[in-house]
């Protein structure tokens, strides 16, 4: 029965509908294999096994009497520990907040709830989800499941590292600078960044605060994109006093498979040099989707400067993630920044740059964000998906470096930038576009790597229905050895 802890959202909530197995012995199986695996891989860090064995035999009683909450009904899932689960503590992984007990679920959570599903716990993150691994004071540090010695991703780290083991059956997580991707793309797992704002973001913003930020989405992780489409119909729509006035319908996919679809391939850059274990894998996936009949174009790029595209991403997620420091952080940030010099593109300068921003310069870099994202719409009138790396490499390992500016990637035999990372992840996010993280199959290091579909704004079918094509043409997740 092991092997159905590996069985995707989908196939799982089906089998529960069927009453092919009951929602208390996949439970139990969960709970079994937490107890196992967790403590090597620290990836669920919030966990009530007695009320979700107590919801999931309450599922199979109704059932019984032909009752199904919705499509998800009797599922083991988790989510991310930013999420707002009532009763349980929101931390961020936060000192500060260690003692923080939220009141009431997030709205992702009430969703998932409504369709049915049981959350039985939390999972894992870095301090202020600000980082692309997953460890904090409070917690401690989250693994790979395909080598307990490198990173799961970050901030969803702990998300994806709990599907990869099998620890859970369907994740939330969410994403301001690759968080839902980059650890799909670490662990060999799906995840999808919505379109910005179709989504409700309601319970998962720092605490005290209500009103959604920039950037910033929350979307599913899976094992499969079938589940991905299947939790986003869940998931996403108008919240609170907004349904009154709109509905969300998002268009069916712009085609029915690969065959004639204008894919545009944007394989590596100079900002952000991808690694050749990464690119040799993107490269064989743009090849078999070539054959399968799709247009392929590795030289079609948005018509605008790419570097002032990536600045302004670095300057807007400054702006907003200044939000979540402590007072004398930002004062801090304010007094550094006369010293910065000109010439001055470390990490922290970026930093200070940003979380300094007078409002009125934001407006400025909000305009030209407005610009770009007329290129993107002018640029998806000839192309469907946008094919793109997720990170430059493969899980890297641990590191307890705090200064950012002094950790470095080995790619291509050479040390790159931590920061850089960031190139790759904001392609989709300042311009509020869909972007669907889906698996490759392994490097020649032996270990997982994803790619990224980017559609236009509110192309989250097409982007997710191309990672589905992606996995019946090549393959898709793959269970980790060692966690049977």
């Amino acid at each position: 029965m092991v092997d159905l802890a590996f069985e995707p959202a989908h196939v799982l909530a089906r089998k529960l509908r069927r009453r092919e197995i009951t929602a208390e012995a996949l439970m139990r199986l969960y709970l079994d294999r937490i107890a196992r695996f967790n403590p090597k891989l620290n990836a669920i860090v919030v966990l009530d096994a007695d009320k979700a064995q107590e919801h999931a035999r309450e599922a199979d009683r109704e059932l019984a009497r032909g009752e199904v909450k919705g499509p998800l009904h009797g599922l083991p899932t988790t989510v991310k520990e930013s999420f707002d689960v009532a009763g349980w503590k929101t931390t961020w992984g936060n000192p500060a907040w260690r003692d923080n007990v939220a009141a009431t679920d997030s709205a992702v959570v009430e969703r998932l709830r409504r369709a049915g599903a049981i959350v039985l716990g939390k999972t894992n993150v870095p301090l202020l989800l600000g980082d692309f691994q997953s460890t904090n004071e409070i917690y401690g540090t989250t693994n790979n499941p395909w080598n307990v010695e490198r990173v799961p991703g970050g901030s969803s780290g702990g998300s994806s590292a709990a599907l990869a083991a099998g620890l859970t059956g369907l994740e939330a997580g969410s994403d301001i600078g690759g968080s839902l991707r980059n650890p799909a793309h670490y662990t060999g797992t799906y995840a999808h960044k919505p379109s910005y704002g179709i989504v409700p973001t309601r319970g998962q913003m720092p605490p005290g605060i209500v009103g959604p930020g920039d950037l910033s989405v929350v979307g599913p992780m899976g094992r499969s994109a079938e589940d991905l489409d299947l939790a986003l119909g869940l998931i996403a729509g108008a919240d609170g006093a907004e349904a009154t006035a709109w509905r969300l319908d998002l268009p069916a996919p712009s085609a029915d498979g690969f065959k004639g679809l204008r894919v545009a391939v944007w394989g590596d850059d100079p900002r952000s040099p991808v690694d050749a274990a990464v690119g040799d894998l993107l490269q064989s996936a743009v090849e078999a989707i070539a054959k399968a009949g799709a247009v392929v174009d590795d030289k079609a790029r948005p018509d605008f400067d790419i570097e002032l595209a990536h600045t302004t991403y670095l300057r807007l997620l400054r702006g907003t993630t200044a939000a979540r420091q402590p007072k004398d952080v930002f004062e801090g940030y304010l007094k550094k920044l006369p010293t910065l010099a000109d010439d001055d593109r470390g990490y922290y300068a970026t930093v200070i740059r940003g979380a300094t921003l007078y409002h009125r310069d934001w407006i400025g870099w909000n305009e030209t964000r407005a610009k770009l994202r007329r290129s993107w719409a002018k640029f998806f009138e000839s192309w469907d998906v946008l094919i793109a790396p997720v990170a430059p490499t493969t899980a890297f390992p641990h590191t307890a470096e705090p200064d950012r500016d002094k950790r470095s990637l080995p790619i291509n035999g050479r040390p790159v930038a931590y920061s850089s990372q960031l190139f790759w992840a904001g392609l989709p996010i300042m311009p509020y576009l869909p972007a669907t993280a889906a698996p490759m199959g392994l490097a020649k290091d032996g270990l997982p790597a994803g790619l990224q579909f980017i559609g236009a704004f509110g192309r989250d079918r097409t982007t997710i229905a191309a990672a589905k094509w992606l996995e019946k043409l090549i393959g898709g997740f793959i269970q980790p050895p060692g966690w049977a």
